[in-house]
């Protein structure tokens, strides 16, 4: 891997660009965009930091002798008027930045840098901001779940969805960006709504929901189904059509314990895994909607799954720099869990992540009692024989703070630990005997006071950002020169 320098950010907001070409930085109440081939600036903007006419009002009558909050050590700008969201259009035309505290949308283009649109909010407030799939309607969640306002930068109008539950989570787009699927609440009562993005988000479907408290929705990959479940204290998930048709309700029995924490569509849509509190993840097939298998938290690892622990106090050997090859172990491992109060508010236990890899053929899975770990499950393709089974395990010396596949290759796999480093693993290294094998290897980043918390690839698999507290830096594959002949 080829490492850039240290660049710094605010509040997280980098981000590749749909095609890779550029990343875009936030730093405070300024935009960044740079060449992700040279790294040069292309692009900067200072943003106007003046609060809408209607938080101002609001703002001077609530507290007219308030002074001013104080901008932190080293900056000259008011916290408020940071930047606290940020996005690229679909087509990498348009650049979204919010101000939440100030109420404010700004939109940018990257070509015309004097071109600028402005979103203000109302007396509603605004907590998110976001675009829609076609890169040309800026989705605006208001405060207190008022209402979701659509704008349309094409025709200059909006559209409004009031009361939805959630903004950070209950909505979804279909892959094709057709449908906006929106879980709102009306009357007391759990509802979906599925509106036409294309017409002007006009309401298609509307209809009350089975649950009493829904916790959150995901839309499956063929955007026929919506799975929805209920919160943390009951351990039930419906499955709908887009026009209501209830098709399944899944509790487990006899015992179904605590509620669910985390579901994931198969990338084919045949399968839908659904994991819980109790470190179980049920696998759920769409044909008849029965469990098929239920994959429970190993801590006995027999000597079959392939298991590999990050070697011992590797980066102060190698002074950050680098890379080393996990420890293959050898025969049977116990791993040691950490003890989860139940009588606490979220308590340790169950399943803090689960993802399918690009194909659906590899399931990873991490656990809250188990931070160190990383587990790796085989799954069958659709033709093949239904067997799951334990392939592979990561260890490391730090709980993992975040995993990601690559969106690109099927096999390929980036953590981070919260230390000076990245880890790879894969299985598309070939060995001596030229069959693929797989590679799991340290990576030091040739930094000062760096730690890795977050990590995102770029849209085409070959670099990836490492976000650090205050900063960030990217990483290259290094491609070899094809040999002469």
């Amino acid at each position: 891997m080829d490492f850039t320098e240290l660049y710094r950010q605010s509040a997280s907001l980098v981000a590749f660009s749909p095609g890779a070409h550029f990343i875009l930085t936030a730093i405070e109440d300024r935009i960044i965009v740079r060449r992700t081939d040279t790294f040069q600036i292309t692009r900067t903007w200072l943003i106007d930091s003046s609060p809408s006419a209607t938080q101002a009002a609001f703002s001077s009558k609530a507290n007219p002798t308030k002074q001013k909050s104080q901008p932190p050590n080293g900056s000259n700008v008011n916290p408020d008027a940071w930047i606290t969201h940020l996005g690229w259009s679909c087509d990498s035309e348009y650049i979204l930045a919010a101000c939440a505290k100030r109420g404010v949308v700004h939109l940018l283009k990257l070509r015309e840098e004097d071109w600028s649109g402005r979103i203000d909010s109302g007396a509603e407030g605004l907590v998110k901001a976001e675009w829609a799939p076609d890169g040309r309607t800026v989705l605006c969640f208001s405060d207190w779940g008022l209402r979701v306002s659509l704008w349309s930068i094409s025709t200059g109008t909006a559209s409004y969805i009031q009361f939805p539950i959630y903004p950070d989570k209950g909505y979804s787009f279909r892959s094709d960006g057709r449908y906006f699927v929106l879980a709102e609440r009306h009357k007391s009562k759990d509802t979906l709504g599925v509106y036409d993005a294309t017409q002007s988000f006009k309401l298609v479907r509307h209809f009350p929901l089975p649950t009493s408290s829904i916790a959150s929705l995901a839309l499956s990959p063929n955007g026929n189904y919506v799975a929805i479940w209920e919160g943390s204290l009951d351990y039930k998930l419906h499955v709908l059509t887009l026009t209501g048709n209830l098709l399944t309700t899944f509790s487990p029995l006899p015992d179904p314990g605590f509620g669910i924490k985390n579901v994931a569509w198969h990338p084919t849509g045949t399968f839908l895994a659904v994991g819980g509190w109790d470190d179980k993840v049920h696998i759920l097939e769409s044909l008849s909607w029965s469990d098929v298998t239920a994959l429970e938290q190993c801590t006995r690892i027999s000597a079959s799954v392939n298991t590999w622990r990050e070697p011992a106090k590797w980066l102060e050997a190698t002074e950050g720099r680098g890379f080393l090859s996990y420890d293959r172990l050898q025969g049977p491992q116990i791993l040691t869990t950490l003890r989860s109060d139940p009588t606490k508010l979220n308590p340790k236990s169950g399943v803090s992540q689960m993802d399918w890899n690009l194909t659906g053929s590899l399931l990873l899975l991490r656990y809250e009692n188990i931070p160190h770990a990383v587990y790796l499950y085989d799954f069958p393709s659709p033709g093949d024989h239904f067997a799951p089974r334990l392939r592979t395990v990561l260890l490391h010396s730090q709980p993992v703070l975040r995993a990601r596949w690559n969106p690109v290759r099927k096999g390929s796999l980036a953590l981070c630990c919260g230390n000076q480093s990245l880890y790879i693993w894969s299985d598309e290294w070939q060995g001596e005997s030229g069959a693929e094998e797989e590679m799991a290897e340290c990576i030091g980043v040739p930094a000062k006071k760096f730690e890795t918390k977050d990590i995102m690839w770029a849209p085409d698999g070959k670099g990836v950002i490492l976000m650090g507290r205050d900063n960030f830096c990217c990483a290259f594959e290094v491609l070899e020169d094809e040999e002469a002949p």
